[in-house]
């Protein structure tokens, strides 16, 4: 089916802008309407911070991670001088760790070579590390106020519905960004992306959808031919593959423990972690980091990353003589600091360290 020619641009936005004067989600790096008439403007390193950090997470969990970098690095000049380990430190489960790895490369270009300013173009945000179509977009309209074609899950779901497009994702982003362009107004376009942001956050959920609140729905094709929550159609994805490993818990009596940084690239790339083997489709190959006495816990961790699933056997050795201590061991650290895959590890260790009936047996051939 053809997209609804009658809509216009001035229909959508009107409506939309009103509605978001009125219940526009409050969040810390947001201005609210009210604000803006009182001459208070988006922070564009607020705006960015927030948008590299709802890549594939949502609201609900990164205004926490937000907030707390802001209160150790209130200002991009703070985030650049700041040390690697200390921000990978900050953003350990929140995921996607080249993410923390591009906002200190950006933070830094930001700094050194644009005295602190963010780029006001697409293109000149698009050539900052991390940086892709739809942030730079989000960033140019939500921070500049400059008119940019932003395209989100939420504002494809709206599109889809509003126009009736029938063609599944991915094929149909396409017919969306065009149809999101069209409709995009030139004043106010900040807080108009962000309304339909919130509308389909809160209004045009992907299941059973508010329609009888919706400010749009008159215009709404889905909605008058009763196939709004069938929409957008998608193809199906294909099953995740699963991946195997052993990771290596040794501590000692003084509390000490041996973590390792990973490498920079890779998979949790830079971050803090407990030694582990490689991660592979069939059985592990054991590799553990010193001569011990291991022991295998009967429970498996399970992990969801995006392109596969990961189950982890945990392997723990206490170590008593000096002559296996070696650099790495370190106090006990706080979780929070650890990616989430490996806190799951490590309360598991803790768990059966307190409970030491729970242990399993000596793994044959181990060192």
């Amino acid at each position: 089916m053809s997209p609804n020619k009658s809509v216009t641009s001035a229909q959508i936005s009107i409506k939309l802008l009103h509605w978001y004067d009125e219940f526009g989600r409050e969040m810390p790096w947001r201005v609210s309407p009210a604000d803006q008439i009182r001459g208070i403007l988006p922070n564009p390193y607020h705006i960015w911070l927030s948008e590299i950090m709802l890549q594939q997470t949502q609201v609900v969990t990164v205004t926490g991670y937000f907030q707390a970098f802001l209160s150790n690095w209130p200002e991009v000049h703070d985030l650049a001088n700041a040390k690697d380990a200390d921000v990978m430190a900050r953003w350990a489960g929140l995921g996607y760790y080249a993410r923390a790895r591009n906002l200190l490369k950006t933070a830094r270009i930001i700094s050194k070579d644009f005295s602190g300013i963010f780029p006001k173009t697409e293109a000149g945000l698009r050539a900052l590390p991390g940086v892709g179509p739809y942030t730079a977009a989000a960033i140019t309209a939500i921070a500049h106020g400059q008119k940019a074609t932003v395209l989100d899950g939420n504002i494809e779901r709206v599109m889809a519905r509003l126009f009736l497009v029938t063609a599944p994702l991915p094929d149909s982003k396409p017919t969306l960004y065009d149809l999101a362009a069209k409709a995009t107004p030139d004043a106010r376009v900040g807080d108009y992306v962000q309304g339909l942001m919130d509308l389909g956050a809160t209004i045009c959920t992907p299941r059973s959808p508010d329609c009888g609140n919706c400010p749009i729905r008159p215009d709404c094709r889905a909605n008058a031919t009763g196939n709004a929550e069938s929409l957008p159609r998608k193809l199906a994805k294909k099953p995740k593959p699963t991946r195997n490993g052993i990771v290596y818990f040794a501590y000692t009596d003084a509390g000490k423990m041996l973590l390792e940084t990973r490498p920079q690239k890779g998979l949790l790339g830079g971050m803090l972690a407990l030694p582990s083997s490689e991660w592979v489709t069939g059985t592990p190959e054991p590799a553990p980091p010193i001569s011990a006495n291991w022991q295998v816990l009967p429970e498996q961790i399970r992990h969801v990353f995006t392109h596969f699933k990961l189950n982890l056997t945990v392997h723990m050795a206490k170590i008593s003589g000096p002559e296996q201590l070696q650099d790495g061991f370190a106090d006990f650290p706080d979780p929070n600091i650890l990616p989430t895959v490996m806190r799951k590890a490590y309360r598991l260790a803790l768990i059966n360290i307190k409970n030491p009936s729970r242990s399993g047996q000596k793994i044959k051939g181990a060192p």
